[in-house]
């Protein structure tokens, strides 16, 4: 069956910030430590939760009082129904490709005791977004496209259109997917975890991948989330390390889609670059200390207080000569004067 749209005759409207990428419902179970192969392993609850990157990066900055669209594929059932149904309650415009008699993709996370989470991902080719799928005027009509990579050809015709218009481009890659390199071609700001650039560059230093990464593709920002080390950013001139906070983890599904919508909107704020990674270190970090891929999306001004007054992990960067320096302190100026 072919996919249809949703409210195909309503007016495209400027947004702050557009979405294209993934999106998924999220089986939660919370576990005492992963299992053992073989292993059989009592569970006492289970939550289902809208999440997927983009989907949840997008419902972030509409909390914050950014105008969002979420541009995606989904199937033709509950789960569907599930994600139209968060993002009106937030008021994230949705443009959504149904495929109708179709399932929504569907993941299993298992988070064990200190807040890890391992997932299990749904891989199906009906829900594939396809560049012909998409509409110039949803990428181009907005301040910011931000995509996932996962449906690649989809994302690199949305960054073409988005480069071309003028459209800053945020990209969040977890994996160097075929075809990738015409993607990172058009995108400004590069975040990426902390294996990418290390793999797409073959090359065991992050800071030389970082480096060399930024230089190859000419974007402005090659940036690696790091966990607990918070993260590493090069622009070309200067390497900027922010440390994470020290919380009480519960759950890091959703850590770095929260990091992405972060850093989005600071650049939409026009802040430092340090101000930016220590506001998205501090979003993630809120995040983590709630279930779900967005349990713990808060207000900027509880992101704000946590950014005053949680302290953070010792920087691993401080003493890597002048072309390193860490964040910590001058975003911490930047938050007393907020």
């Amino acid at each position: 069956m072919l996919a249809r749209y949703n409210d195909e005759m309503t007016e495209i409207q400027r947004v702050d910030m557009v979405g294209v990428g993934l999106n998924a419902t999220d089986t939660v179970i919370p576990l005492a430590s992963y299992p053992e192969r073989g292993a059989k392993v009592e569970y006492s609850e289970r939550a289902i939760m809208p999440g997927g990157q983009v989907a949840t990066t997008v419902v972030a900055c509409q909390t914050w009082g950014l105008r969002t669209r979420y541009v995606g594929k989904l199937g033709d059932d509950d789960a569907a129904r599930l994600h139209q149904a968060a993002f009106g309650r937030v008021g994230a415009e949705a443009r959504i490709v149904t495929v109708p008699g179709h399932a929504s993709l569907h993941n299993v996370i298992m988070v064990d005791s200190g807040g890890e989470r391992t997932i299990l991902c749904q891989r199906d080719e009906r829900m594939v977004l396809h560049p012909e799928e998409l509409r110039r005027e949803w990428i181009v009509n907005a301040r910011v496209l931000h995509v996932d990579g996962f449906d690649t050809a989809a994302a690199t015709q949305a960054a073409s259109w988005a480069r071309a218009a003028g459209v800053l481009v945020v990209a969040d890659l977890d994996e160097p997917y075929p075809g990738v390199d015409e993607l990172i071609a058009n995108i400004d700001y590069m975040i990426v975890n902390k294996n990418f650039s290390c793999r797409l560059m073959d090359d065991n230093n992050l800071e030389r991948a970082l480096r060399r990464m930024q230089a190859r593709y000419g974007c402005r920002l090659s940036a690696a989330t790091l966990g607990e080390d918070g993260v590493l950013a090069w622009d070309g001139q200067q390497l900027t390390h922010c440390p994470a906070y020290r919380i009480s983890v519960v759950d890091t599904t959703g850590a770095g889609d929260i990091f992405r919508a972060g850093f989005i909107y600071g650049l939409l704020q026009d802040w430092p670059l340090e101000r930016q990674l220590d506001f998205s270190c501090a979003a993630a970090a809120m995040n983590c200390m709630a279930k779900g891929a967005r349990g713990g999306i808060r207000g900027v001004e509880a992101i704000e207080n946590l950014m005053s007054t949680v302290p953070r992990y010792p920087s691993a960067y401080e003493t890597r000569g002048p072309s390193a320096r860490s964040a910590s302190a001058e975003c911490a100026a930047h938050t007393q004067r907020a």
